[in-house]
């Protein structure tokens, strides 16, 4: 008996057991606060199908989920959270208790938070969210739509010192078909041919599986300035053309490899690349709930779009310009600068491409074409770094003078056209091109780029000194530049012969042209090496055309240095004296301006196997200032067969002019 009576306790106890679980179980679905609560937590879970099991709607489960998950995740909602301010009865209904809640959350535009009212329903102590759109947002109707749109942000422009754009957005066409509008008159080939791209790829586009009779196919993009192309595909059925924004650069060849190109607002080279994080835009978002005709009904929430930031160069594009007229048929680089204040007025490497063509759109075949062009009009010359020539000896002379190696008047006796230092050499010399008359002295070496006077003079400075005086002139150093310039070296100079050499400028030498920009700055400003600066400060003389006045700003706390005192002033005055005397009568008396004062230095470069090499190339320099502050560095490749440096002379005379 008594075991009957403790088993049938057991049973009871269970029963009670179980009925509590269930009781607490099926709590939310008994009290209308936690049943919105766990339907709540069902979403920030994205456990959707079971947020279904707490609605009664007219929508079919797919739908529902299809539906809630679509918006939700569409906006990027997270942090999802309710607060029940209280429930009331219904006063139609009875089993209807309405909750009033905040309900916020956060998503791609921002947060979103607002109080609403919904309906729960009790059936048999189950109580059940009467539902519909209103519960996601109290103004979207079932028949609505929430959409996200974007709000798109600008590129920051790229000017010159005096407000020219360099690269900015604009305009251009796009070229396209719609199906429904071709008809048996529509020349795909003809097509092809205006547009350089495949009868194929043109088939392909219009066959893709979205393309409708109505569709708009877009094939290529072209300039706004083809006007002409435009207008003859636009007598082809089935042609249309439309405004799409694009990067634009408007000097196209002559500033493209400077500004280099963005696709996708992204900068891909140049000051495109360099500057990208600060011209770069950030896209605004806005979420809006959209009526059954597009119109908008609300905002929900809006992001504001922040426009990248516009960045101004001390770039002259004039200058600019007419460097890149002169020498945009050559393979070569030429910088110039203000020399008092180290602000680059022009970076220029020839041959260029159009940074449009690329930004527009080039085919594989073009772009191919491109970058297997022998003579590289993608390749960057004035940041690589190049056998320096006779355009190094002011410098060897500049570090003699340092370190009293010799003095400016010293006579080293004329050697004639070839010269050893001994018979060690075997059968190497060096060589010159000009005898003169007078001593070998600094001044006539400088004036007749006499290679001999600079092979002595740099076994007299001797190797420790010779490399510690190139090394006070930045070589071996990187240079801090908005581009990575290539570093200016001299080899290990293991031999006399090699010492001897690299004292006009060849054996293991190379410089890179900005660099040299640099080192020539100390003998234009009386002994100071000016950092390159590209990037424009404003001061209160705007706008200046450095072409008529690059001296026009001289504020010494603009002045930046890279070294203070590389040389003496009076050193860097003995050196601009005989450099004007290079341009007056000597090797670069071909760039003498009447009623101005040049001071310059020619340098030409052996590119060879050995002394005996014939079949080499040469690289050509000349380096000049004026007295308003403006300097040009000039370097052009295989200059063999055109004069050799000479033939730079009436080129960079020109910009001077």
């Amino acid at each position: 008996m008594r075991r009957k009576v403790l088993i049938l306790f057991l049973v009871f106890f269970i029963i009670a057991v179980l009925a509590i679980v269930i009781v607490i179980f099926n709590a939310n679905r008994t009290e209308p606060s936690l049943c919105l609560k766990e339907y709540f937590e069902k979403l920030s879970n994205k456990d959707y199908e079971a947020m279904y099991d707490y609605v009664e709607t007219d929508l079919a489960k797919e739908d529902f989920i299809t539906r809630v998950k679509n918006i939700y995740e569409g906006i990027e909602a997270s942090d999802i959270s309710v607060t029940v301010l209280n429930n009331t009865n219904d006063e139609n209904d009875s089993s209807i208790i309405n909750v009033t809640y905040n309900n916020s959350m956060s998503t791609l535009a921002g947060n979103i938070s607002f109080l609403n009212t919904i309906k729960v329903k009790n059936t048999d102590n189950v109580y059940k969210i009467q539902w519909d759109s209103t519960i996601i947002f109290p103004d979207l109707k079932d028949e609505y739509k929430v959409r996200v749109d974007t709000l798109d942000s600008t590129r920051g422009t790229i000017y010159d010192r005096n407000n020219n754009a360099l690269a900015q957005d604009g305009e251009a066409y796009s070229i396209g078909l719609v199906p429904g509008k071709m008809d048996d008159t529509t020349d795909l080939a003809k097509i092809s041919e205006l547009l350089g791209m495949s009868v194929e790829t043109i088939n392909n586009s219009l066959n893709a599986s979205y393309v409708g009779e109505d569709t708009f196919v877009p094939l290529r993009k072209i300039s706004k300035e083809e006007q002409d192309l435009k207008n003859e595909l636009l007598t082809i059925k089935g042609i249309l053309v439309t405004d799409v924004n694009a990067r634009v650069y408007p000097y196209k060849e002559a500033t493209s490899l400077l500004t280099g190109y963005a696709q996708n607002d992204e900068g891909k080279t140049g000051l495109e690349y360099a500057y990208n994080d600060r011209l770069k835009g950030t896209d605004g978002k806005e979420i809006n709930i959209i009526d059954e005709n597009g119109k908008k009904v609300k905002t929900l929430a809006k992001k504001d779009l922040e426009n990248g930031e516009n960045i101004k160069t001390t770039i002259d594009v004039n200058i600019q310009q007419k460097i890149y007229e002169q020498f945009k048929e050559d393979k070569g680089a030429s910088v110039a600068i203000n020399y008092n204040t180290g602000e680059v007025l022009a970076l220029v490497s020839t041959p260029s491409y159009d940074a449009n063509d690329i930004t527009l759109g080039v085919t594989d075949e073009e772009w191919q074409k491109l970058q297997n062009d022998e003579n590289k009009p993608m390749y960057n010359r004035y940041l690589a770094s190049y056998v320096p020539g006779s355009s190094l000896k002011p410098v060897i002379g500049a570090i003699g003078l340092k370190y009293n190696s010799f003095t400016a008047d010293d006579d080293f006796e004329t050697s004639g056209t070839k010269w050893q230092n001994s018979d060690s050499w075997g059968n190497l010399y060096v060589t010159t091109l000009e005898t003169y008359s007078g001593p070998a002295n600094l001044r006539n070496a400088l004036v007749y780029s006499d290679n001999i006077y600079f092979a002595k003079a740099a076994l007299k400075i001797g190797k420790n000194n010779l490399q510690q005086g190139l090394n006070d002139f930045g070589f071996n150093e990187k240079i801090s530049f908005v581009q990575d310039i290539s570093k200016s070296t001299y080899g290990a100079m293991d031999s006399e012969s090699a010492i001897a050499n690299s004292g006009y400028g060849q054996d293991q030498l190379l410089v890179n042209p900005i660099h040299l920009a640099m080192i020539y700055s100390s003998f234009a400003n009386g002994g100071n090496m000016v950092m390159p600066i590209i990037e424009y400060e404003e001061t209160d003389e705007k706008g200046d055309n450095l072409i008529n006045n690059v001296n026009a700003n001289e504020e010494q706390e603009k002045q930046k240095y890279f070294r203070e005192n590389v040389i003496s002033s009076e050193i860097a005055n003995i050196i601009k004296e005989d450099l004007i005397q290079v341009v007056e009568e000597g090797t670069g008396k071909a760039a003498k301006i009447e009623g101005k004062t040049l001071a310059g230095k020619t340098g030409t470069a052996e590119i060879k196997d050995d002394q005996q090499d014939e079949d080499g190339t040469e690289i050509g320099w000349f380096n000049a200032f004026d007295e308003n502050g403006l300097l040009i560095i000039s370097m052009c490749e295989d200059v063999k067969d055109l004069g050799g440096s000479h033939y730079l002379l009436p080129k960079v005379k020109e910009v001077f002019e």
